[in-house]
């Protein structure tokens, strides 16, 4: 059966060398396996027939039975043809429409001969009418056995050559019918009884072919546990493995690094959250195995400072330590921080990035390899096979999910054991998602803010409404206080209606003429984005006119308004972050959604979701549901989005949940592997590590 499974669809009825191609380009169908798992994204309830008589303008997609009066061709211009045919059941008349390929579509079709018509009504110049419907020939359809009919989700090209969701249903249809065994169970039967599950064999049927919605969601549920419990029970073996496998270093003391920096160097008092966090990474790096944690914190709440002194522990044992993050901006922001913390303490931080060349380089690569170079801040360029080090026994990434997974991996060449990673986000990420994408990493949060912050203010305004708009930047500036202005664009596209930055900065000087204004895009040379930074950082000037690039690592406490422009094209996640750049100070501090007064549903709850919290945990959980987990900002291009093709992180939290209690269960009674009653588990997980799927995980 396994061998069927790999048959090439080519010889499938249907398809053909040309389709194959087709559907291998577009969709990364080649086998009998990818195309019994490409599942219908939707269903419609065939087993009904209605009267003409019976239709209304407001009706889903229904379908008729009856015969063609006659067909009439008008021509729409050069070999452009529509073809109107009329359709009666006896109990009324409609029209048929079709534009696009109407003579090949309608080429078999006759009159007096009955057929099954299948559409969306609609009514037009007082007439009920199917715009391109589907229609079979009464005698070919079993009405009984029709039940809920699947649609499959196509792409324009191939919708062009002819293969639309119904030709994909028949292709599959026929492909079912030449699997007459029953397809190979993939789950022991004691998880498949125990949680009441049907077979992968029903399962894999109904879920093309359901006679009732019953029938579709037994067999929906069964294959999104499964999806979800490997994605999880590979999580939970490689977290097993490597913690039997590697040791961590282990940093016995704390020292005179530590100690200087707490009692002289510490810039306010911790938070109860960052000393609970400290003592959680302190029990990690002396238990003697390697530290693989993440740090969630929302924009502001002191990551930064708690990475730093768990690095100067490590400095404490005699070891190296790195921050990694994904933009030079943020580099340098970072080394820049570190520094001003440290003060005169004489601890060497280096940076090194893809703008450190010739001599510095050398220095910098130099120091590293001798162990000069206490903490290196960094890029990509950190993973580098030219950086070596002396001793590296601490890692700090931030903003994770920005980095591939074997760029991350590659750090665990750089020490003779991997050293002890700690994961830092600013975007506060659902339990169901941190599961799935973090799973084998421990969780710690930083759920306070420093004392003394005050919760930003978030409004709404229409574009058209500036002028109340104008006067607020003004009156803040005239307290002494900075502004950022975002831009979604940097120049005008002829594509999307937005604001750009390069007009829009051109007029808010004029509209700001008595004070000063810097600009900062991504598109800028580094020296120049900095030069303009510095200008808004040290208070030359008031106004920061800048695109998504100030998203990260801009710290201005005296900055005090946010002013989003076109609000409507951020995400929640987005928003969020771009909102953390202001209420970092004691004053009071605004954020300003600018948008166009015509939004969409989706839209208008974000917009609202923002200005009613300042919650990162609530908008991120809002944001799963709104865009679901591809969407998640970083996730596609990470190298850790997870293909599931049936399951939904964000609308299947208890499946994910059971998945993961199953799946650790497993772990903890067979740590080895080797149970006769799991085998089947172990067989099929490495079938999926080597199949197409990306199982990607945090190291």
């Amino acid at each position: 059966m396994t061998d069927l499974f790999r048959q090439d669809i080519m010889y499938v009825p249907g398809v053909g060398p040309h389709r194959k191609e087709l559907l291998k380009k577009e969709l990364g169908i080649e086998t009998f396996g990818d195309l019994l798992e490409y599942y219908p994204y939707k269903y419609v309830d065939r087993s009904k027939i209605y009267r003409i008589s019976e239709l209304n303008g407001d009706m889903p997609f229904v379908q008729i039975m009856g015969e063609f009066v006659d067909f009439e061709e008008f021509s729409m211009g050069a070999r452009k043809k529509r073809i109107v045919a009329r359709f009666t059941d006896g109990t009324g008349f409609v029209d048929l429409v079709w534009f696009a390929r109407a003579q090949q579509i309608t080429k078999g079709l006759k009159v007096n001969c009955r057929y099954i018509v299948f559409g969306k009504p609609t009514v037009y110049g007082g007439r009920y009418r199917f715009v391109h419907p589907e229609v079979d020939l009464a005698s070919e359809v079993e009405l009984s056995a029709m039940g809920m009919q699947p649609y499959y989700g196509t792409t324009e090209k191939m919708k062009k050559a002819g293969m639309t969701s119904h030709a994909v249903e028949k292709i599959t249809k026929s492909m079912l019918g030449r699997i007459t065994q029953e397809i190979p169970e993939t789950l022991p039967p004691f998880i498949v009884n125990r949680l009441r599950l049907v077979s992968r064999d029903s399962a894999l049927r109904h879920i093309h072919y359901p006679k009732s919605a019953e029938e579709m969601s037994h067999a929906r549920q069964r294959l999104k546990f499964e999806e979800l419990f490997y994605v999880q029970l590979n999580i939970l073996r490689y977290a097993s493995d490597q913690r039997r496998k590697f040791r961590g270093y282990v940093f016995r003391q704390v020292g005179y690094f530590f100690n200087t920096f707490y009692h002289t160097r510490l810039p306010f008092p911790l938070t109860g959250a960052q000393k609970r966090v400290i003592r959680e990474i302190r029990r990690d790096t002396l238990s003697g195995r390697q530290m693989n944690r993440l740090l969630q914190g929302d924009v502001g709440s002191g990551k930064t400072l708690v990475a730093l002194m768990s690095m100067l522990i490590a400095l404490d044992n005699n070891y190296q330590a790195c921050i990694m993050a994904p933009t030079e901006i943020l580099a340098e922001q970072h080394l820049a921080t570190i520094r001003e913390f440290l003060g005169d303490m004489p601890v060497r931080v280096e940076l090194l990035t893809g703008i450190v060349k010739g001599s510095k380089r050398r220095e910098v690569l130099d120091g590293l390899a001798t162990g000069e170079v206490q903490i290196l801040v960094g890029t990509h360029a950190v993973i580098e096979d030219t950086v070596q080090f002396s001793r590296l026994g601490f890692v700090v990434v931030d903003e994770q999910h920005r980095f591939g997974v074997a760029q991350r991996a590659k750090l665990w060449g750089k020490s003779k054991n991997p050293p002890h990673v700690l994961v830092m986000t600013a975007t506060p990420i659902p339990r169901t998602l941190a599961m799935t994408l973090y799973g084998d990493l421990d969780v710690s949060v930083i759920d306070e803010l420093p004392p003394g912050r005050k919760p930003i203010q978030t409004v709404h305004r229409f574009e058209n409404n500036t002028a109340s708009l104008y006067h607020g930047i003004r009156q803040q500036i005239a307290q002494g206080r900075q502004v950022y202005i975002v831009f979604p664009l940097i120049k005008e596209s002829e594509k999307m209606d937005l604001q750009n930055l390069e007009q829009g900065y051109e007029r808010l000087r004029e509209e700001f003429a008595d004070m000063r204004l810097s600009k900062v895009h991504g598109r800028m040379k580094p020296a120049e984005k900095e030069e303009e930074m510095q200008r808004f950082v040290s208070g030359e000037t008031q106004i920061l006119v800048a695109t998504t690039v100030i998203e990260v690592g801009v710290n201005v406490p005296n900055a005090s308004v946010m002013v989003i422009l076109n609000a409507e094209r951020f995400g929640l996640s987005q928003l969020h972050q771009l909102r953390g750049r202001v209420g970092r100070g004691a004053e009071q501090s605004f954020c300003i959604l600018v948008t166009k007064r015509k939004l969409s549903a989706d839209t208008k709850r974000r917009i609202d979701i923002m200005c009613d919290t300042n919650d990162g945990f609530r908008i991120a959980e809002a944001d799963l549901k709104l865009r679901g987990p591809g969407d998640l900002e970083g996730t596609q291009q990470s190298g850790m989005a997870f293909d599931l093709k049936i399951a939904d992180i964000a609308r299947d939290g208890l499946l994910v949940q059971l998945a993961r209690d199953e799946a650790q269960s497993i772990i903890d009674n067979d740590p080895e592997c080797n149970k006769p009653e799991n085998q089947m588990l172990w067989t099929r997980l490495d079938a999926l590590r080597k199949s197409n799927v990306n199982w990607g995980v945090i190291s």
